[in-house]
């Protein structure tokens, strides 16, 4: 069976992005199928696990009643604020009225852990509200609150830390990428400002001045774990993510990212699929690939759309 077959041959979150990204459909295909995403399969099964307190499991951050003596087994990953991620990351139409009933229920019923801020006001940690302003902007929530502040945290070496309240003054990949990825999809939804424009750019320095994954003082990998390729994310950072980013924002590739690119072209198996290589451990709803070391229809999608981009 070919790659595109495969990848459609599957949950319609997968197939309306396979359509749209690869196959080059017709726009009046690719919007049937993304329809379905709210009434068939993962979207439907995750949207009907919310709670009637408009959150899932409880909690934003956390299950309710969770406590970190339980952090051994991995962070869970079944509460509001991932499963609005996984919702996003299935492409489920914001406009939807399902969709809609179910972020009115956050919007107005869940608070964050630290210290009870609605949900779409954010909290103090700038991994934190990066995936705020992703989800704000992306189902249509007011967080221009939310980037202000993240503006005002920017680091001089152009990222971001969720370790600054703790003494860092140096940048974390996993922050920046949460945050590139929140401007982004608010400046596609808003306009941006010259001020978060700017502001996303020197955050993407930040990685073109490190290829993606080594460190700009010698050069080294900086963590061998951000070679191998996880869905869903979650909040690390690894190479396909980074490369998933500036695809996303649509410029010409940097040389930069030539590096990371041949790396990617590297995993691509004899059947012409990727694997799924670093599941981060914790409490799911329900697995969306077959396990690590398995084809992984989402690396597989991911890792082809953006050598797409690159190669086009």
């Amino acid at each position: 069976m070919a790659v595109l077959d495969w990848l459609l041959d599957s949950d319609p979150a997968i197939r309306w992005q396979a359509l749209r990204d690869l196959a080059d459909a017709p726009a009046e295909v690719v919007a049937a199928e993304r329809a379905r995403v709210a009434t068939d399969g993962w979207g439907d099964r995750l949207l009907a696990l919310q709670g009637q307190d408009g959150q899932w499991a409880g909690g934003a951050l956390f299950p309710a009643g969770w406590s970190y003596s339980e952090m051994p087994k991995g962070q869970p990953w079944t509460a509001t604020a991932y499963c609005l991620v996984a919702l996003e990351d299935f492409g489920v139409d914001p406009h939807n009225e399902k969709v809609r009933r179910a972020v009115a229920g956050v919007r107005e019923n869940c608070r964050w852990e630290h210290a009870g801020q609605p949900f779409f006001s954010g909290e103090v940690e700038p991994c934190i509200n990066g995936m705020v302003v992703a989800l704000g902007a992306y189902f249509g929530q007011d967080v221009d609150g939310v980037v202000a502040r993240l503006l005002g945290e920017q680091l001089d070496d152009g990222g971001w830390n969720c370790e600054v309240e703790n003494g860092s003054v140096r940048s974390s990949f996993h922050t920046t990428i949460r945050v590139l990825d929140g401007l982004l999809a608010h400046e596609r939804a808003t306009g941006g400002s010259t001020e978060s424009i700017a502001a996303r750019r020197r955050g993407e320095e930040y990685l073109l001045e490190r290829k993606l994954f080594r460190r700009k003082s010698t050069g080294e990998v900086v963590n061998p774990k951000w070679l191998e390729f996880s869905f869903p994310t979650r909040w690390h950072y690894d190479v396909l993510h980074g490369l998933e980013y500036f695809r996303e924002a649509g410029d010409p590739p940097d040389p930069r990212v030539d590096e990371a690119i041949d790396l990617v072209r590297s995993k691509r198996q004899p059947d012409r699929t990727w694997l799924l290589e670093n599941t981060h451990p914790g409490a799911i709803h329900f697995a969306l690939d077959d396990g690590d070391g398995r084809p992984s229809r989402w690396n597989t999608l991911r890792a082809l759309r953006v050598l797409r981009w690159y190669e086009q």
